[in-house]
């Protein structure tokens, strides 16, 4: 089965739309950018679509390379202070002159819609509440609408990045998975991932995860996104392995339009916070 992650995201969309449309006002997202990046770019259009339609309000910040670190700090900062903001996205990488580290520091933990805030991410580890990453929570997000029950499953997730590989052990271990994490120098992956329930793939590497390294009756969610003779691949061998396991996320179409669809949920959450 190929999993539909646009239906997926569509779902989500509606739900935020309805958890919003007797409020006082609109939640508000302020994505700030500096300079011009085509990825970064294409991103925030995808995201400026998504609030869009779900009429939440959106806007972009744009500013050039040159713009000082001190300057950029003091931008977020009236952010945190307006009250007509919900959330704030700072698109990486950033110039050299500016630190990501302080740039992240600088967003209120309560406008953090990426959840990179050290605040946040504590409170994750710590099973407290918190911004997730939209990443994680996409996928989590997808196992829970396909009625996929994570208690007692023997997950391995390729890829251990402070974006997905981490916190994403983490929220699975909250839905009582045994974890297991892994990575591109992992010796004999192998012989995890052929035991393996479920495969989560972050590793960044197009089709590194190949048919011959997992069950039949595994399920495979592909969170890479590469790009390979002008065509956007995941970090799985989709092809050769969308008849074979049990269920797969095709890219494109799987976790990404969810990944940007649960950044609403992220914003319906800083919303109702201050309401």
């Amino acid at each position: 089965m190929i999993i539909d992650g646009n239906a997926i995201a569509k779902k989500i969309k509606d739900k935020a739309r309805n958890c919003c449309s007797d409020c006082y006002r609109k939640p508000n997202v302020v994505a700030i950018m500096l300079g011009e990046n085509p990825s970064s770019e294409a991103y925030l259009r995808m995201i400026e679509r998504t609030c869009n339609s779900v009429e939440f309000g959106y806007r972009l910040d744009r500013f050039d390379t040159t713009l000082s670190e001190q300057d950029l700090l003091e931008h977020i900062r009236a952010l945190n202070e307006d009250e007509e903001i919900d959330g704030i996205l700072v698109q990486m990488p950033l110039p050299k002159q500016i630190s990501e580290e302080k740039v992240i520091m600088a967003i209120a933990p309560e406008k953090d819609l990426d959840g990179f805030h050290p605040i946040n991410a504590g409170r994750l580890f710590k099973g407290e509440k918190a911004t997730r990453p939209c990443t994680p929570l996409a996928v989590i997000t997808m196992f829970k609408e396909l009625d996929i029950d994570l208690e007692g499953k023997y997950i391995v997730v390729i890829g251990r990045s402070n974006i997905v590989g981490k916190p994403l052990a983490v929220m699975l271990m909250e839905n009582n998975a045994t974890v297991t994490i892994c990575h591109s120098r992992t010796v004999d992956l192998e012989e995890h991932t052929r035991k393996a329930d479920i495969i989560i793939v972050a590793v960044g590497i197009a089709n590194f995860l190949k048919k011959e390294m997992v069950s039949e009756k595994a399920i495979v969610i592909d969170v890479g996104m590469n790009e390979v003779d002008g065509k956007l691949v995941g970090d799985v061998d989709f092809d050769s392995m969308k008849d074979y396991v049990q269920m797969i996320t095709p890219v494109p179409g799987g976790v990404g339009p969810v990944t940007n669809a649960v950044l609403l949920l992220n914003v319906i959450e800083h919303f109702k916070g201050v309401k």
